[in-house]
């Protein structure tokens, strides 16, 4: 029997939480594939180029964080959704499973803003290299 005014009923699913707390996941995941694409990218250009220029690298690491900047905001403004979602006022650390979505919807967040900020510091990587040799 559900009631109206039962606060206690969960309005989000266990798979809905399960589901969102994948996505705390993907901003951290985007970074280490970045790192490892960017450091791959610079060790393999540098081994067989015979010239020793490093802008393909440039480009290549451009285009690698042009991209997971790009998959980091969209997690960030998805998750800046699920922390603003309803009509609830921080702190949403109440026992309820909105509360729980809305947290993990902040812990998304603050991910994403530290994944960009670490994508961004292996970005800069590009500004140091002035030739393979």
């Amino acid at each position: 029997m559900t009631d109206a005014t039962d606060t206690t009923t969960p309005t989000v699913s266990y798979r809905a939480l399960r589901n969102h707390i994948l996505w705390l996941l993907i901003p951290p995941t985007t970074w280490a594939i970045h790192f490892l694409a960017s450091y791959l990218t610079i060790a393999i250009v540098c081994a067989k180029s015979e010239t020793g220029d490093a802008m393909p690298i440039r480009i290549a690491i451009a285009v690698y964080t042009l991209v997971a900047l790009g998959v980091i905001a969209l997690v960030g403004w998805h998750s800046h959704r699920q922390h603003r979602h309803g009509d609830a006022s921080p702190p949403h650390d109440g026992n309820t499973s909105d509360d729980q979505l809305r947290f993990i919807g902040y812990a998304t967040l603050l991910l994403a803003a530290l994944s960009s900020v670490a994508t961004l510091f292996t970005a800069l990587v590009v500004l140091f290299i002035g030739s393979c040799d």
